[in-house]
């Protein structure tokens, strides 16, 4: 896309590419009508033809590939890629990605002709996978923020390219923010306190928007502390403040349909048009909503604009920032741009398909090796692949269109035949017939075969044309569908006893198959199942009968279990748990009881409980869904012909662990990943075997102390001490001892991937700022560095030391909290118990509130100073009389020194100070308790010397 110059005797200045980029941005800004302003707010931006301006629009998928265009390269899932540990890749994939993105901009064009694919990238995620049963797990890098912020980095780097003025494309950070959960994600609420949102989900967008890689990002759909993403004035204080000073501001856009959201269903704004104005002075930029209908959101913005809601200024600070984003895109330099050339042959290229292959190899993490693996083609010449995963790979929601696909039976046929063997596959699914009561005639006049993904929820696939049986818009079914994958997934089915016959239910609708006696035409719209056809079900092939077989003929057997994505836990949708589905857990121990020699590998978006398989089988090995390249790169590892380097992004909990609940986001209180979760997990986070060896020695620290705003330089020696070459990530974890705070068992600090040839060696350095030991301090509202003692730790993965070596941290220790004369802000409490964050206005301010009227919340200051106090002021909100009295009590130890009751204010947002005197006041340092029993909010107090209580 280009704009087309005006040819007017002296081009405008805009025009000029020697001018300075704020310069041509103001220049084109004053140009603009405030009409033409106003209509650029939407996703889809109108052309100016007096100007020479084209249409312009926001917003390509191109998480692991370019999405929704057609045929493009496939790499691994973003998961995958964060399984590599590897920086370098991770950007040459990005590269790869724009460099496509950039060919379908200029060479292709979308099927509404609506202008040219968009060139900002909506991509990297950064939300943390927290949870791993989070239905977009496959779309995050890791659960640990410096994990996750140096991958985001990188893509972004890729992403952009590395032209002093041009980006090749604009990376979009997504999704701003504590965005870990799919149901109901438009109303649920991320309840973060300020050490976990500022060490834990700020942490993995600071470092990025920081180092000026990104240019943007994208609001959450959820609400956080009660309040929506959309208008969360985290955009302003954190988002933007971190990018000012790398010279450019972020151009932020709304998700899909979240303005409207605002009112239907989060019901925070009264209408339309205070919604729109809140989001846009809070910092959106860009309305993506109603898809390309931009009469309606620009209608309500032009409200609000008349209505004093928001003020022109608001709508040209927007403006502003994408007409920035346009000019570093070339859009008004077509001559100047670097990457204007690349053309269509760049799509799926040799280059790409080589590197989709070593990402996907890269990806793969080698979790149990008893010894099977590598399979030796001379002693398994015939290997069974089995499992509803053996000879398909699946697309994700957020895939582009595969140009061919190797899948693992695939990719060990190919690699087996090169020494005279062969590969046998069996997908293990049960082959059937669904006969009419009625007529008599076959559902779909065919067999088929049927796929169990867990839950009860069925695929069933033609057994002559290979078809998924499919909901029609007119509620018939056909077996017509190549592929699953649509927003709305009709293909899912559930089978339900009735008698000795079957119902078919479709999952999407609820219904239930009814066929017409007149004409035998099938329709799915029966309400119930007495309504309902009765089908008599035929066993015609008993898959697990036939993989025992193939299992029994083989040398050795290779398993292949886990998920489509589209199915069970995918966008708007979490997993129930992390069980694998059970005909897949019996098709697995089937296998097992007749070849020992049984491999498993998990196909997967997310971790699965495979404990197990962990326990009975000789080997176990995980890949995402990896992309064209999964059988050759999974191929090439299961046979040795690669080394397995890759290494969990996440931890990978036992079947009996019970997670916390998925609306904690407290992962210090709730014990969530690597840092907090106390339980010994089945597999840790940066866990990976190799099929060589590595030892580590001579660590040492440049000091042995070092000041709190000093660095320590950390030296080990890796030597490979296998018989083979080899990667391993070496691992750099930081501890805290005797902490005042509760900290993290451990934490990721640092990483290098490092590849070395049978007895190298390497002697790996890193610089470690005391910046990175710190925590969120709520005394002071600021991260601080704690003086004392910490353990640096090597490790081959979070529950793998290796190496370990002692720090101490000068500095003078903390004071006590400052409370007299001073507003505290009430959540910033040490702990607490039966409390959740609300917010105290709808524009900034959080509150907490009890969780449970039933029960008092609490909360805990530690090491309150005292001296001085003689009274107390609290500032409180109650909306309604509710069932009880409101109060709230203030002790120290066992001593009450006060009770407050809490009047009404009429309103969540109407806020009061309420006071009373202390009694028999406290001295010296104590910690402190606040008890709010009944329903009102607390944003804050404060305690008052004798001079300002009179």
């Amino acid at each position: 896309m280009s704009s087309a110059p005006v040819s007017p005797s002296k081009p405008p200045d805009f025009r000029d590419p020697a001018l300075p980029l704020q310069k041509r941005v103001d220049d084109l800004l004053s140009r603009l009508t405030p009409e033409e302003r106003i209509a650029m707010l939407h996703q889809y931006v109108p052309a100016v033809p007096r100007l020479g301006l084209a249409a312009f629009r926001t917003g390509s998928e191109a998480l692991h590939g370019v999405s929704w265009m057609g045929v493009a390269t496939v790499f691994p899932q973003a998961v995958g890629l964060g399984a590599t540990w590897d920086e370098d890749l991770v950007r040459r994939v990005a590269e790869a990605v724009s460099v496509e993105l950039r060919a379908f901009h200029h060479h292709r064009r979308p099927a509404t002709d609506d202008g040219p694919y968009s060139l900002q990238a909506w991509a990297p995620v950064l939300n943390l996978l927290r949870d791993p049963r989070w239905g977009r797990n496959e779309e995050g890098y890791s659960e640990d923020p410096v994990h996750t912020a140096r991958l985001g980095e990188a893509y972004c780097r890729g992403l952009a390219g590395d032209h002093p003025t041009y980006l090749r494309a604009a990376p979009v950070l997504k999704h701003f923010l504590a965005y870990n959960n799919e149901d109901d994600r438009c109303t649920t609420s991320s309840v973060l306190r300020p050490r976990v949102l500022h060490e834990y989900d700020l942490a993995a967008f600071r470092p990025v928007v920081a180092s000026g890689a990104a240019t943007g990002a994208m609001a959450a759909y959820n609400l956080v502390n009660g309040r929506p993403c959309h208008v969360s004035p985290l955009i302003e204080t954190e988002l933007r403040r971190w990018a000012r000073p790398t010279g450019h501001e972020l151009f932020v856009v709304s998700d899909a349909e979240a303005p409207s959201n605002l009112v239907d269903p989060e019901r925070y704004f009264d209408d339309h048009a205070e919604s729109h104005a809140a989001a846009l002075k809070a910092g959106i930029d860009s309305f993506t909503d109603h898809d390309d209908d931009s009469a309606t959101p620009v209608g309500r913005l032009r409200e609000a604009l008349e209505r004093g809601l928001m003020a022109q200024v608001d709508v040209d600070r927007a403006v502003r920032r994408q007409l920035e984003l346009r000019f570093r895109l070339g859009e008004f330099d077509p001559d100047l741009d670097p990457y204007a050339g690349i053309g269509p042959e760049a799509i799926d290229c040799p280059e790409h398909r080589a590197l989709a292959r070593h990402a996907a190899t890269e990806s793969v993490v080698l979790l149990k090796n008893g010894g099977l693996l590598p399979l030796d083609p001379a002693r398994t010449s015939r290997i069974a692949v089995i499992g509803p995963l053996a000879d398909t790979l699946c697309e994700d929601w957020y895939s582009g269109t595969m140009p061919y696909q190797v899948t693992i039976a695939d990719g060990l046929a190919a690699a087996l035949g090169a020494h005279g063997g062969e590969v046998v596959r069996v997908e293990g699914a049960d082959r059937i017939a669904l006969r009419s009561r009625t007529t008599g005639e076959l559902l779909g006049k065919s067999a088929f075969d049927v796929t169990d993904w867990g839950r009860g929820m069925l695929t069933l696939r033609a057994a002559d044309a290979g078809h998924y049986l499919s909901l029609k818009d007119d509620a018939t079914v056909a077996a017509d569908q190549k592929v699953l994958k649509n927003w709305f997934v009709k293909e899912t089915f559930r089978l339900e006893p009735a008698g000795e016959d079957t119902v078919l239910r479709s999952v999407l609708t609820g219904r239930y198959a009814a066929v017409d006696p007149t004409d035998g035409r099938v329709t799915v719209t029966a309400d119930a199942p007495d309504s309902a056809e009765r089908w008599a079900r035929e066993l015609l092939r008993d898959g697990a009968a036939e993989a025992r077989a193939a299992a029994e003929a083989a040398d050795a057997a290779v398993v292949v279990l886990g998920n489509h994505p589209m199915i069970n836990g995918r966008e708007t949708e979490d997993r129930a748990d992390i069980d694998l589905p059970a005909t897949q857990e019996e098709l697995l121990r089937t296998v097992a009881a007749v070849r020992p020699e049984t491999a498993l590998v998990v196909m997967s978006s997310y971790p699965y409980a495979v404990d197990w398989a962990d326990e009975h089988l000789p080997a176990v090995a995980w890949t995402s869904h990896g992309g064209q390249e999964t059988g050759h790169a999974l191929a090439a590892v299961l046979l040795g012909e690669a080394e397995p380097s890759g290494r969990l992004p996440q931890t990978w909990y036992r079947g009996d662990d019970p997670l916390p609940a998925p609306l904690d986001y407290d992962i210090i209180k709730a014990g969530w990943t690597y840092q907090y979760h106390r339980p010994t997990p089945l597999y840790a986070f940066g866990h990976g075997l190799s099929y060589t060896d590595f030892s580590y020695r001579d660590l040492r620290l440049s000091r042995s102390s070092t000041g709190q705003d000093g660095a320590v330089d950390i030296t080990v020696t890796l030597v490979n001490s296998g018989a083979r070459a080899g990667s391993e990530v070496v691992q750099l974890y930081v501890r805290a001892l005797d902490a005042r705070h509760e900290a993290p068992k451990l934490r990721l600090a640092d990483f290098r991937k490092v590849r070395l040839e049978p007895g190298g060696s390497s002697e790996v350095t890193f610089r470690l700022p005391a910046e990175r030991l710190a925590h969120w301090d709520v005394a002071t509202s600021a991260f601080t560095v704690d003086p004392g003692g910490y353990e640096i730790i090597v490790a081959r993965s979070a529950d793998h030391p290796v190496l370990t070596a002692p720090l101490t941290v000068t500095g003078a220790p903390s004071a006590p909290r400052s409370v007299v004369e001073r507003r505290t802000l009430a959540v910033d409490f040490d702990d607490y118990a039966d409390v959740t964050l609300v917010d105290a206005t709808r524009t900034d301010g959080d509150a907490v509130t009890p969780t449970d009227l039933a029960r008092p919340g609490t909360l805990l200051f530690r090491d309150v100073d005292l001296s001085g106090a003689v009274r107390i002021e609290a500032e409180t909100a109650r909306e309604d009389a509710g069932p009880s009295d409101a109060r709230l009590v203030v002790r120290v130890g066992d001593q009450v020194l006060a009770e407050l009751d809490v009047p009404l204010t009429g309103d969540r947002y109407a806020w009061q100070t309420i006071a009373g005197e202390l009694d028999d006041p406290p001295e010296g340092v104590r910690d402190l308790r606040l008890t709010l029993h009944g329903d009102f909010r607390l944003s804050a107090f404060r305690f008052c010397s004798p001079g300002r209580a009179e």
